[in-house]
């Protein structure tokens, strides 16, 4: 029912307007041209779906972009009509919807294809097939998911959040990449169709398409908005495009021939030289990379610096496989004849994305991810110096027989955890210079600390050694026979039991911290 309801409504908005372009134009009786008016009709539903078609001179593969729109929202609603209506649960159910609309939507399409055949114009059934399965499950799926993250009150960023934190910094980066070509596209388009505005007035004049016709002509002109956009994109990028063969649109010249009468097409530039101000859009893919590259590396940030210009440089090739598919959708051929070729080239719009934008994007990514190290460095606490209780070190009742050591050695008694004593306020927070000059500080200290509780350890090692030794040598002098032995035993294990432990500390002084003494 969603499928039937998307493709229904489609058809009737396009048989609607077929009618009207019909009222408009020269005409016989209705009865005599019912069956190609539905025809046309159908095939116009087709051509919304970017369905080719041959004819008997050629091919028509030049078709608007912004037709696709149409059966797109279509089909998101019924979508959501769906998720409503089967009561979708859960994320992984999503596919299955979009499976359950893209089925029963290709097999109309391939239905479609087959109808709307006649001598002179032959659709492309496996392309329907494809175009209307692909079309219905990307925006069916598009419609249930918004529908089931509706019902949950589940926001979009809650859904990113589930991917991996790479794979989701990828997907920013293109999108916000691409989406900076297609905004720079667009505005160059714009700018080039207001410096021609009067060589579009005399075309539309020359057409005299009349009020029903003129109004016509403006929708099919926006529906070729989008493939105007990606041809300004292709021309920012460098390979340009064609306007049929032996002719090209780039920044390196502009050779194009006898042009069909379009006011769109009055956007081109003459023949020659490319204009200097249009040259000015070389940057595009520069500062689209740049911004795709600072997003990649803010959704995830690198620990090593060496990897950021890396993924900066997949960002701008995952962004020139997608220059590359909107190229080869854009273009196509118009006919016979001298307009066989008009578009970019997919294979080299996709080649040189991938390396200006790619380059660009791996820049700016290691820039980011080295500002975002330097603030992440500077914004980590400080290790404050030791508290006035750890300064002030008790003094040791230390019995007789334990040795003290020489020089500045310091014997302390070592605490259970519940004998320490309480953490000591907060401090004030210290400002950046007073970080940097602290931090240089500690490390310094720290370094130093390290030297000495070696030379410590070693000087407790061997004291302890000596001590153990010489308990040994007074026990085989006292010790006599078993009893001896016996005594000897019972004297150790009461000495170990009332043992307590203190902990020897070695402060260097300060010209002996680098070259400490053991």
């Amino acid at each position: 029912m969603a499928a039937a309801t998307a493709a229904g409504s489609g058809l009737a908005v396009i048989v609607t307007l077929t009618i009207i372009g019909w009222v408009a134009a020269p005409h016989a009786s209705f009865g005599e041209e019912i069956v190609d008016l539905l025809q046309g009709a159908v095939l116009a539903w087709l051509v919304g779906h970017h369905v080719s078609f041959a004819i008997p001179d050629g091919q028509i593969g030049l078709l608007p972009l912004g037709l696709v729109l149409l059966p797109g929202l279509l089909l998101y609603r019924s979508g959501r009509w769906l998720a409503r209506a089967c009561e979708i649960a859960r994320l992984r159910h999503v596919y299955r919807a979009a499976l359950a609309i893209a089925g029963p939507y290709a097999a109309i399409a391939g239905t479609l294809a087959l109808v709307a055949r006649t001598e002179a114009i032959e659709p492309s059934m496996p392309r329907a097939l494809v175009m209307g399965f692909v079309i219905a499950f990307l925006a069916g799926g598009l419609g249930a998911l918004r529908q089931l993250m509706r019902d949950k009150g589940v926001p979009v960023r809650d859904l990113l959040a589930l991917m991996p934190a790479r794979s989701r910094s990828l997907l920013v980066g293109m999108l916000a990449s691409t989406s900076g070509l297609l905004l720079g596209g667009l505005l160059l388009f714009v700018v080039a169709l207001a410096v021609s505005l009067p060589e579009v007035v005399e075309t539309t004049r020359l057409l005299s398409p009349g009020v029903v016709g003129g109004a016509l002509l403006i929708v099919i002109q926006l529906a070729y908005l989008p493939n105007a956009v990606v041809f300004a994109v292709c021309y920012a990028l460098g390979p340009g495009f064609a306007v049929g063969e032996l002719t090209v649109v780039a920044p390196t010249g502009v050779s194009v021939g006898q042009l069909p009468l379009f006011p769109m097409l009055a956007a081109l530039p003459d023949n020659g030289a490319a204009p200097a101000v249009s040259l000015v859009s070389l940057a595009l893919p520069f500062v689209a990379g740049g911004i795709g590259g600072v997003l990649t590396q803010r959704s995830a940030p690198d620990v090593v610096r060496e990897a950021a210009p890396l993924w900066g440089f997949v960002c701008g090739v995952t962004t020139g496989l997608l220059c590359a598919a909107l190229a080869e959708l854009a273009g196509g051929s118009l006919g016979a004849q001298r307009l066989t070729q008009v578009g970019p080239s997919a294979w080299q719009v996709g080649l040189v994305a991938a390396l200006e934008v790619g380059v660009a994007a791996a820049i700016a990514a290691w820039i980011a991810n080295w500002w975002y190290s330097r603030r992440l460095l500077l914004s980590a606490p400080v290790p404050e110096g030791p508290t006035a209780a750890e300064r002030e070190r008790p003094e040791a009742d230390l019995p007789a027989d334990v040795p003290v050591g020489e020089g500045l050695a310091t014997v302390t008694p070592l605490r259970t955890r519940e004998e320490e004593s309480p953490a000591e306020p907060k401090r004030a927070e210290p400002t950046l210079a007073e970080r940097h000059a602290q931090a240089s500080s500690a490390r310094e200290q720290a370094r130093a600390d390290r030297a000495a509780e070696r030379a410590a350890r070693a000087e407790a090692r061997r004291e302890l050694r000596a001590a153990r030794k010489e308990a040994r040598r007074q026990a085989k002098l006292e010790a006599g026979g078993a009893s001896g032995r016996e005594r000897s035993r019972w004297w150790r294990r009461k000495k170990d039991a009332e043992e307590e432990m203190y902990g020897i500390t070695y402060e260097a002084a300060a010209d002996e911290v680098d070259t400490p003494r053991t």
